[in-house]
Formats: C-alpha cells, sequence, structure tokens
C-alpha cells in the first residue's frame, strides 16, 4: 500500500505563441515503492521461452498525479520539475536513456465544457522529454478524429514510435479491480511515526524553489538568473561557495553562469571535475573588484587557472597583468597620446564623440592594455574639457 499520501508540485509553464508563461499546481495522489521481480521473454530461443532477471530487485519510485494536466506542454513541465527535484534530494541519478527516470501518461479528451473525463489510454516508458511531448500531441489528436469519426476510444497501453512519431496499442488495460491485488503473507505492517518524518525531513537539502527565493532576497539577484543557477544543486552549490569565499553575488552569479558553465560544457565536464574551485574563483573575481587585474586580463587568469599553472596572485604577477591605477602614471600615458594624436583632439573639439573613443583606445594601447579603463575615461576627459 502507498506510504506517501496526497501532495501537490507547483509548475512553471513557459510561453508558447497562444500563451503567455504561467504558474500551476499539480495535485500528487501518491508515491510508493515497487521492485521488478522479472519478465517473460518469448522468441529468444524457438520453442521456449525465458525469464529476463536483469533488473530483478531494482527499487522503482512510483509518482501518480490527479488528471490535473490539460496539455503537452503542462505534463512537459510537470515531469522536468520532477526530474529536477529527484536529482537535487539525491534519490535518483535523473539519467532517462538508462532508464532511471521514465514517465506513463495517461490521455484523454472530452467535448468542451464537459465534467466528464474520457475513456484514457497510458503511454507507456517515455524517456525523453522531446518524445513526452510528441506522444501525449499526437495521441490526442488521434483521440479527437477517432471520436469526431465515430469512433469509441477504448482503454488500452500504447507505446510511442519515436521514429513514426505515432502511438500503437499493445495490449487492453485492466480496471484497477481487475489487477487481483493481495498482500504479501511474507511483509511486516510497516509502521512510520512522526519521529521518522521528522528525522528524514531534517536530512533534506534546501529545495530549488525557496533558495531561489533566497537568491532574490539576499543576494539581489534577477529572477532568471536565480532561476539559472539553482538548475542543479551542484550549480548553485558551487556559486554559493563562490560567494561564502569572499566573491561579489551579482559578479560570481554572472562568471558561474558565463565563462564558468561555457568551460565544463566545451569540455563536456562535470562540476565535480572542475579544475577550477570556488575558492579559486572567487580569487579571482576579488581582483577584479579591487582593480588589481582589468576584466580583460581576468580572462587570461581564468584560462591559466583552468589549465592548473597556479593561484591567481601568482599568475597575475608571472604574467604581469596587474592593472595600473597610479594617477600620475596614467595621466603621462594619456599626455603622450594626447601629443602624437592632435588630429584626433581636434575632431572631439569639433563634437565627434568617436574621437573620444579612439583616444581611449589608443591610451588603453599605450598602457600595453595594463591601464584602468575607468580611470583612462575620468582623466581623459578631464584633459580634454578643462
Amino acid at each position: 500500500l502507498p506510504v506517501v499520501g496526497k501532495g501537490k508540485l507547483t509548475i512553471q509553464v513557459p510561453a508558447s505563441k497562444n500563451t503567455e508563461a504561467y504558474e500551476k499546481t499539480i495535485n500528487i495522489t501518491r508515491a510508493h515503492l515497487e521492485e521488478d521481480a522479472g519478465k517473460s521473454v518469448h522468441g529468444a530461443v524457438e520453442g521456449m521461452s525465458g525469464i529476463d532477471l536483469n533488473r530483478a530487485g531494482t527499487p522503482l519510485l512510483e509518482i501518480v498525479t490527479e488528471p490535473d494536466m490539460r496539455s503537452a506542454a503542462e505534463a512537459v513541465a510537470y515531469a522536468k520539475k520532477l526530474h529536477e527535484l529527484v536529482q537535487w534530494i539525491g534519490i535518483c541519478d535523473g539519467n532517462m536513456q538508462e532508464g532511471s527516470f521514465r514517465c506513463d501518461v495517461n490521455v484523454s479528451v472530452r467535448p468542451k465544457g464537459s465534467d466528464k473525463l474520457g475513456t484514457r489510454r497510458e503511454i507507456k516508458n517515455l524517456n525523453s522529454f522531446k518524445f513526452m511531448q510528441q506522444a501525449i500531441e499526437y495521441e490526442t489528436q488521434w483521440q479527437i478524429e477517432t471520436l469526431e469519426d465515430g469512433g469509441k476510444i477504448q482503454q488500452a497501453t500504447v507505446l510511442f514510435n519515436p521514429d513514426t512519431g505515432e502511438t500503437r496499442a499493445m495490449r487492453s488495460k485492466e480496471e484497477a479491480n481487475d489487477y487481483r491485488y493481495f498482500p504479501d503473507p511474507d511483509l511486516l505492517p510497516l509502521v512510520i511515526r512522526e519521529e521518522d518524518k521528522a528525522r528524514v525531513s531534517a536530512l533534506l537539502p534546501e529545495l530549488p524553489q525557496a533558495l531561489q527565493t533566497r537568491f532574490i532576497t539576499d543576494y539581489q539577484l534577477s529572477s532568471y538568473d536565480a532561476s539559472t543557477l539553482t538548475s542543479s544543486k551542484a550549480l548553485a552549490d558551487y556559486f554559493v561557495a563562490t560567494v561564502n569565499a569572499g566573491a561579489d553575488a551579482k559578479q560570481a552569479a554572472n562568471w558561474v553562469m558565463g565563462a564558468f558553465s561555457a568551460k565544463l560544457n566545451a569540455e563536456d565536464k562535470l562540476i565535480s571535475e572542475s579544475p577550477l574551485s570556488a575558492v579559486q574563483l572567487a580569487q579571482l573575481l576579488k581582483r577584479i573588484a579591487d582593480n588589481t587585474i582589468s576584466n580583460n586580463a581576468a580572462k587570461q587568469v581564468f584560462e591559466a587557472l583552468w589549465a592548473g599553472e597556479g593561484e591567481v596572485d601568482a599568475i597575475i604577477e608571472a604574467k604581469g597583468l596587474k592593472q595600473v591605477s597610479d594617477t600620475g602614471a596614467i595621466e603621462a600615458i594619456i599626455n603622450e597620446v594626447l601629443a602624437q594624436n592632435q588630429a584626433m583632439v581636434e575632431e572631439f573639439k569639433a563634437g565627434k564623440e568617436k574621437a573620444f573613443n579612439a583616444l581611449v583606445g589608443q591610451c588603453m594601447k599605450a598602457s600595453k592594455g595594463k591601464a584602468n579603463p575607468a580611470q583612462v575615461n575620468d582623466l581623459l576627459k578631464k584633459k580634454l574639457l578643462g
């Protein structure tokens, strides 16, 4: 019998051509554990049947929802949210290709305005969100056309063929009272106490929705950034570790979602395989914040850190990337550039803003990219307008 009863999961359904994005709560009927025993195999050897025990003893958590979803988009959004959640709390690796996470979808249609659900057909073992979307859309249209042509929907179990994009009936499906359930006499009753529930609840990590809210409230991140950073627990943990090591939250979010994630994707690495620790990234971001290095120089340091060339300060020193922030040194560079580019100076005084940008570029070139860009801008403007 199911141990876990009524529940709910709030999903975000993305915008489509005809609808805006919206939020919806899906009610959960129950969750229960099953165990694969084995399955009959016919035809592998002529004239003989066998039993495949490859998955015998493998535990399966089945989560059953109420018939609350009204479209393929809602069903896929629910499946994605659940997929994210079971990985987040560490009970499933989420590998759909290997069968770790599968979906069975009951599809039925009914006339507009009717409260009575139509006869359902169950699409079994969908192992990708793309196939799930295609299967539901095809099955829905098939049922509508069948009814409009005067046909009748028979309750059945169906399979989806991704090559043809079609569903086909596998077998007629029994009603619940035809399954012949009976209690196993070898299993003792399981009593779950309130203290057991409290102990398990205490072991749960902070869940994605709560963490998103905290990122927005505590770190002033945008809703988009908070959602992206909580797309996986490993990514969220890395971001938090970077901030806890002293990095500015917004700057950390930009680098974790940007350069760091791009590098992982390019090399097909997991976050756990990253050669760059959160502490190292935080140290790099602190050197940008205190004007030790520019953003451009930071990219070079990032690459060197990824390649394992040492620690942040040592790399900055070895590569001569320290930013020049000394006012006197920058003014000397500006004076030299202005003396060599009188034509640009006259263009700026004539109102050509592009000339100013060109002069900034010349100053940066003269400093070999080491001058603090913000200081160059300020001092150059004062010089030209003074």
